[in-house]
């Protein structure tokens, strides 16, 4: 589902320029940049709401010197 919504304003981007010059679809441009945008920003948010809740990595950064090295 999320790639089904996520795809909606590239599809009516790629439409948009795919198609003969004509003044009436002209709101698919507009319509195409305002939804990939607008995507862009809910993912963006829900990666950091995601992150934000995640249980805490920072004991383990940078303590990769701690751990067996195989060759």
């Amino acid at each position: 589902m999320v790639f089904v919504v996520g795809i909606v304003g590239p599809i009516f981007l790629l439409v948009y320029f795919a198609a003969q010059p004509d003044p009436t679809i002209k709101w698919m441009y507009y319509t195409g940049l305002l939804l990939t945008a607008g995507e862009i920003l809910i993912a963006l948010n829900v990666t950091e709401a995601i992150s934000r809740h995640h249980p805490s990595t920072d004991a383990t950064k940078g303590d990769t010197h701690e751990l067996p090295l195989r060759d």
